[in-house]
């Protein structure tokens, strides 16, 4: 496990080191104590990686169309 916390990381990394503690814990050769560990950091990282995607998300939603959908800009999103 990486020791960088769970908060800074990007997109990319959560979800590298979140695939990573699903494959130890589908493979079943963890100690129990160690298997809640790995899945307590788990769920972090998965609320880490639904954060930054609903971040991106907004982003997007705030790209404005014209009437013939097009393109025209972008709008600030409040809270980013």
């Amino acid at each position: 496990m990486s020791d960088t916390p769970v908060s800074e990381m990007s997109f990319e990394e959560a979800m590298r080191e979140l695939e990573t503690v699903v494959g130890q814990l589908e493979r079943g050769d963890v100690a129990l104590e160690d298997s809640i560990k790995l899945y307590e950091r788990g769920a972090e990282l998965k609320a880490r990686c639904e954060t930054k995607l609903k971040e991106a998300e907004e982003k997007v939603a705030a790209i404005t169309l014209d009437q013939n959908g097009t393109p025209t800009g972008t709008a600030p999103v409040e809270g980013l």
